[in-house]
């Protein structure tokens, strides 16, 4: 195995050696961020508990221009974060990119090593180790073709590093046309000590018709069950389209279909010979579909209204949500911004109103000042399964006060302070953060 990796270092290092020196001056950073926020959290509980939590988080993001006509690339976004004063909390990081490459042959041939994210997989994207993607110079009567394949490690999704014994690999096709429209088909295989824990089929459509439609889909499709043991079929689906047939009228439709499952934990069971029961196989299933219309009535005011059919979990019951609302923009030139939304939800058990209000001003050219207010919010939980299971809480109402001070084109700031209250509860959180963008 180390010798494979020194010879496709090896071989990397030579194809980006044989870039011309006019490529090589492409190298130059396209552009770079660096990020700092801080959140502090006090909760105090009627029986007269109280519970706090710190957080400091920094990221760091740089990329390359992207060198079409042949050149070096690079990107690298990592982030991390620590827990001052908070007990049980070690400080944690992650890697989004981190990678070096180039493009050969006049621009047709793309080579990659390291850590990076391919968003043409979805999900599933991201992988430590090398990309390979050819794309013919001459476009086809339906578009310019890529071809990709990448194999190496799968990283883990909250820290720095790689999980023991699992390789990852697949390859893909893309097709590209006008007006940005992107179809792409890909096969993602993930190998576990010897166990195929997932061979996945991916796909994600971008298709604009004219100016007035567009359609963008998402989807999963295991070709088996995790480690081989349950059903595959589709895991995931995702379509929103958008029709807009004037400028004053948008329609807009969504599908969504999600199944939550810990595939790992599932091989990991099945290699160490432990059951596997049939809920961690199915997963937490969602399904949302519905609509909405939205209408400008006069410049700068629209409202909108939208119908929704939910079920947030596995053993829930589908509920209706029917939502309602206006938002204008500059009202009456006085530099007010005003949203009024409710969600009103129908389901077994009782009926509840989600309520969102939010009036935010510009104050000179710079400063962007906002108070808000919502209702009955929904927290996500992450299950002993791996899964995830949706909470609605009615009765939580959330008082806010937020700002956004640009204060030239590279440094901006943004501050939050927020209070939610619930039945038995206040829970006080604050918000600051600094960017510089270079």
């Amino acid at each position: 195995m180390r010798r494979i990796s020194r010879r496709v270092s090896l071989a990397f290092l030579l194809l980006l050696l044989t870039a011309s020196p006019q490529a090589r001056a492409q190298s130059l950073p396209g552009w770079g961020r660096v990020s700092l926020f801080g959140m502090a959290q006090s909760v105090k509980y009627d029986d007269g508990t109280t519970r706090s939590f710190t957080e400091a988080t920094g990221t760091f993001t740089l990329k390359s221009k992207t060198a079409d006509d042949g050149g070096f690339e690079y990107a690298f976004d990592v982030r991390g974060s620590s827990y001052p004063g908070t007990d049980g909390r070690d400080t944690r990081g992650s890697i989004y990119d981190a990678w070096v490459g180039g493009r050969l042959l006049g621009g047709s041939l793309l080579v990659r090593a390291g850590q990076m994210y391919l968003t043409d997989l979805g999900g599933l994207g991201s992988v430590g180790g090398a990309l390979l993607e050819y794309r013919p110079k001459e476009s086809t009567p339906v578009g310019r073709l890529r071809f990709g394949l990448f194999g190496g490690l799968d990283p883990k999704p909250w820290d720095i590093g790689y999980a023991s014994g699992v390789r990852k690999g697949g390859a893909y096709v893309g097709l590209e046309g006008e007006n940005n429209r992107r179809d792409v088909l890909g096969w993602v295989v993930v190998r576990d000590s010897g166990l195929t824990e997932r061979s996945v089929l991916t796909t994600t459509n971008f298709l604009p018709i004219g100016k007035t439609f567009f359609l963008y889909q998402a989807a999963e499709y295991d070709l088996q069950g995790p480690g081989g043991v349950g059903n595959g079929g589709l895991n995931y689906f995702f379509a929103n389209a958008r029709f807009t047939p004037s400028q004053a009228v948008e329609v807009m439709a969504t599908y969504h279909r999600g199944r939550s499952i810990d595939t790992r934990s599932i091989t990991q069971d099945i290699l160490a010979g432990r059951p596997v029961d049939q809920k961690s196989l199915d997963g937490f299933l969602y399904e949302s579909y519905g609509g909405r219309i939205q209408v400008e009535v006069v410049p700068n005011v629209r409202v909108f209204g939208g119908y929704y059919r939910d079920t947030n979990n596995y053993d829930s019951t589908a509920a209706n949500r029917y939502n309602l609302g206006l938002w204008a923009a500059n009202v009456l030139k006085s530099g007010f911004d005003f949203t009024l939304s409710d969600n009103r939800v129908q389901k077994p058990g009782g009926d509840y109103d989600a309520w969102y209000a939010s009036l935010g001003h510009l104050v000179g050219t710079k400063v962007y000042l906002s108070v808000d207010y919502s209702t009955s919010l929904s927290t996500i939980l992450v299950t002993d399964s791996g899964g995830i299971t949706v909470v609605n809480r009615p009765r939580t109402k959330r008082y806010s006060v937020s700002g956004t001070w640009n204060i030239d084109r590279h440094f901006s700031i943004f501050g939050t302070a927020e209070q939610l209250r619930d039945d038995n509860s206040r829970d006080n959180r604050g918000l600051l953060g600094l960017s510089y963008r270079f």
